[in-house]
């Protein structure tokens, strides 16, 4: 079943159509732009990933001998067209605005310059997986900016949806500013730190709780952490000041506890008070179970002593915004500007660039859209990452792309980096490419 690589993945209508553009020699020169409408309540910007993903989509875009014989099996198409998707390959242009970067509503973040066909075909393919990592990355920036600069780990594989989206996810948070994931295959296939406890089936396993402790950090005695709560969360507290001793004359210093349920604030206060008592001022206390911004919020707000978090669901589902409002919209066919006027739905055409301009502080304060021609001042968001169908650079390393989104959150307004619920962002919208729209309308009326 794992065939994501394969040009199948895709919706019928756009084999539909392309079938339908080559029979009446429709292959001119489209420009298609993926952007997201409007913003979830619960998001003030969001933050650009899945990009490398979208290019090694598009390098290897190709239908193979077996999809060819199994698209004929179906009798839906005609001979031609599958002859034709048999030799299709995309040879288009990509411009993007890079991984990790800040944008809003209505703002393209790529944009494909190809032959009709093409720039069709992969549109299914490259909003899933832009939209999915960017909706991940987004949520991880918040909890980034709620921890203020505490530990954050990926928990969520167990409950993300599919086995895909739990390592897209972990790369996605790790571009945020995560640092590091419980994913094992995340750590190989993306060089991501991994970060790993132990759960409380191990506990209860053994008699003793004590004991349990003890052969886990025995087996396990670098970045030892342990999970206290399975009983009672002081009690075990208790237990590994006396049993520190014991593993110190051995070399093993125990790093990190987990509080994974129960009143995080007071209990990370009553075991913060018995370590210190009891000598163990450098174990850290780290917080997990179920959490999301309200919860992490909160305990950071108290000053409760919490080192770090581990979250799960929360992230992987992004699940209080679980799916942006996104779209990727035809805005030029073959050299004519197009637009869509749908209720709720209007697009805007032509070729777009996105200028950000900052204030002394050099915190971001207006972006302004318009017409990539156009002379505005400010810095170009997207920029060239495919020509002829080829990458233009080496991939960047995912320490870049995270590099890139920690200075995109630090130019944040101070609002937005606060996740003020009533915090907005100024875009303006160039007049050529309103008065391109405004022509575009009347050209429509006309015919």
């Amino acid at each position: 079943m794992n065939r994501p690589d394969s040009a199948l993945l895709t919706d019928l209508y756009q084999l539909k159509m392309a079938e339908a553009y080559l029979a009446r020699g429709e292959q001119g020169t489209a420009v298609f732009e993926f952007f997201v409408r409007r913003l979830p309540p619960t998001r003030g910007f969001l933050l650009a990933a899945g990009l490398e993903q979208a290019i090694a989509f598009l390098e290897s875009y190709a239908f193979s001998r077996d999809d060819i014989d199994w698209l004929a099996s179906t009798g839906m198409f005609g001979a031609a067209f599958l002859e034709q998707l048999a030799s299709l390959r995309f040879a288009g242009d990509v411009h993007a605005m890079p991984e990790g970067t800040v944008f809003f509503p209505d703002e393209p973040i790529l944009r494909v310059t190809a032959p009709l066909p093409q720039a069709q075909l992969v549109e299914t393919r490259l909003i899933n997986l832009l939209h999915f990592q960017t909706l991940i990355a987004s949520k991880a920036a918040r909890h980034v900016l709620l921890a203020q600069n505490r530990q954050l780990v990926d928990f969520g594989l167990r409950r993300a949806h599919g086995g895909d989206a739990g390592l897209l996810a972990a790369r996605a948070s790790y571009i945020a500013g995560y640092d590091g994931t419980a994913t094992v295959l995340a750590g190989r296939l993306f060089d991501i730190p991994l970060f790993g406890t132990m759960a409380h089936s191990f506990v209860q396993a053994f008699d003793d709780e004590a004991e349990a402790f003890e052969a886990f950090a025995e087996s396990h005695p670098e970045d030892l952490v342990l999970l206290l709560d399975t009983y009672d969360t002081e009690a075990a507290a208790r237990k590994l000041v006396t049993l520190t001793p014991r593993l110190r004359a051995r070399g093993i210093n125990i790093k990190a506890v987990r509080l994974d349920s129960g009143d995080l604030i007071a209990l990370s206060r009553s075991v913060r008070a018995i370590f210190d008592e009891g000598g163990l001022r450098d174990v850290a206390i780290l917080a997990s179970g179920g959490l999301d911004d309200a919860e992490m919020r909160a305990i950071v707000d108290s000053g409760a002593p919490v080192d770090g978090f581990g979250v799960g669901t929360s992230l992987t589902t992004s699940i209080d915004a679980p799916a942006l409002d996104c779209a990727y919209k035809l805005t030029e066919y073959a050299g004519r500007p197009r637009r869509k006027r749908s209720i709720g739905k209007e697009t805007l055409p032509g070729r777009k660039q996105v200028w950000r301009r900052f204030g002394p502080d050099g915190r971001m304060c207006a972006d302004v859209v318009s017409l990539e021609d156009d002379a505005v001042a400010g810095e170009a968001q997207l920029q060239p990452v495919m020509r002829a169908g080829k990458r233009l650079f080496p991939s960047p390393t995912l320490g870049e792309i995270r590099a890139r989104s920690k200075e995109s959150l630090a130019r944040l307004p101070e609002p937005l980096r606060a996740l003020d619920p009533a915090a907005g962002y100024p875009i303006e919208r160039g007049d050529s490419l309103l008065t391109l729209a405004r022509n575009v309308d009347r050209r429509r009326r006309d015919v």
